[in-house]
């Protein structure tokens, strides 16, 4: 029996990446892609939005990720800069390969900018993650989300009520298929090799031993502008991480806007706490291990909230809003915003042992990835067979 070939007519599928939320997304997607049957060509384009050469390396090893086949260098600007430096960059990439579809996944910069490239080509979007809503406009993220799913052809999403978003945006139904969540896919696969950072904890000078203590620890990760970038937040925030500190161990992994602020605003006294223990970004498979073995987590990170519930580990997130909320209805995650009131009893309540159970939502079983290969080499001859006759 001979294995079938992907269509001569269709391009690759260029898929983008631009920050490190993408990479874990795209994995999965990427492996499902050479699995499927027939194998889905593609182009891995890295925008460069952020970029870190030894986080980027750690990175792609830790997912066993391929190396971008092409990287636009893009770097760091202001959003608009960023944008458009995106753009400028990624069209003759477009015009070189002639992709069957441009595959973009999440709520970044570079997700917006190849999406508005691809377009005004005539070229398919396919956005991965589509539908998720904070409802606040302030938001960067919120703002690339609603455009990318307005203009995109195909959209994937995570959870029912992402669907009902798009519903009320005025897309249509057959333009979307709820899948299941990527980001989970990656968690699954890659459980079993995180660890925690026994060496780094040892080498930001406190005990390795604190993450196999009976009394258990707890993570942090702080990183939103709303909380970080303004002195008074911030020092309210660290003071509440440092009275459950008291409880029990926290373990901080720190990003980088999150350090320059503390240092710029003259807080760096507020981290002298034995028990609050700050170690710089750490990797994916690291993070995992961290999150997997912890008591608590206090994260404003999305990606954080939907990892904490695939774990059952009760996550508190400080944040007013969430576009996840099936984290907070059916997983372990409670909202609690800036509230120092709610931060401090929530928290209580969980060392109690009365926090939030939860369950792994529908369709986070670790094969969205293969759910989206097989889907998508259906609909893309359509589509192109569709537009062959206009």
């Amino acid at each position: 029996m001979t294995t079938p070939e992907w269509p001569s007519e269709l391009g690759p599928v260029i898929c983008v990446v631009g920050a490190r939320p993408n990479f874990m997304k795209m994995a999965p997607i990427l492996r499902a892609f050479a699995a499927n049957v027939p194998a889905i060509p593609s182009l891995l384009i890295h925008t460069g939005q952020h970029y870190d050469k030894d986080m980027n390396d750690k990175l792609f090893a830790d997912l066993r990720l391929p190396r971008p086949d092409i990287n636009l260098e893009v770097g760091s600007g202001s959003h608009a800069v960023q944008t458009a430096e995106v753009m400028r960059r990624f069209e003759p990439v477009v015009d070189n390969h002639k992709p069957s579809c441009v595959l973009v996944v999440g709520d970044v910069n570079s997700t917006l900018a190849c999406t508005l490239v691809a377009v005004k080509k005539g070229v398919p979007v396919v956005h991965v993650e589509a539908g998720l809503r904070s409802y606040d406009r302030r938001m960067p993220e919120e703002i690339n989300r609603v455009l990318t799913d307005q203009v995109a052809d195909l959209l994937y999403t995570t959870e029912r009520s992402a669907e009902a978003n798009l519903l009320r945006e005025g897309i249509d139904t057959e333009r979307v298929s709820f899948v299941g969540n990527v980001m989970i896919d990656s968690l699954l696969h890659n459980l079993e090799f995180a660890r925690p950072p026994a060496g780094a904890i040892e080498a930001a000078g406190f005990n390795p031993a604190v993450i196999a203590s009976p009394s258990g620890y707890g993570v942090v990760t702080l990183h939103r502008p709303s909380n970080v970038d303004n002195r008074e937040h911030l020092v309210q925030l660290l003071g509440v991480l440092s009275e459950i500190s008291h409880q029990l161990p926290l373990i901080f992994a720190m990003h980088p806007r999150t350090r320059a602020n503390i240092e710029r605003f003259g807080l760096m006294n507020l981290l002298e706490n034995p028990r609050l223990i700050v170690l710089p970004p750490q990797g994916y498979l690291e993070m995992v291990g961290l999150m997997a073995g912890a008591r608590i987590v206090l994260t404003d990170s999305g990606g954080l909230q939907e990892e904490t519930t695939a774990l059952g580990v009760p996550c508190l997130t400080l944040r007013e809003n969430t576009e996840r909320p099936i984290t907070v209805e059916q997983g372990t995650n409670t909202m609690v915003g800036r509230n120092i009131e709610a931060i401090r009893s929530e928290s209580a309540e969980i060392l109690a042992g009365r926090g939030k159970q939860g369950r792994a939502p529908e369709l986070w079983d670790g094969h969205a990835a293969e759910r989206i290969a097989s889907d998508l080499a259906a609909r893309l001859v359509k589509i192109h067979q569709a537009r062959a006759t206009v």
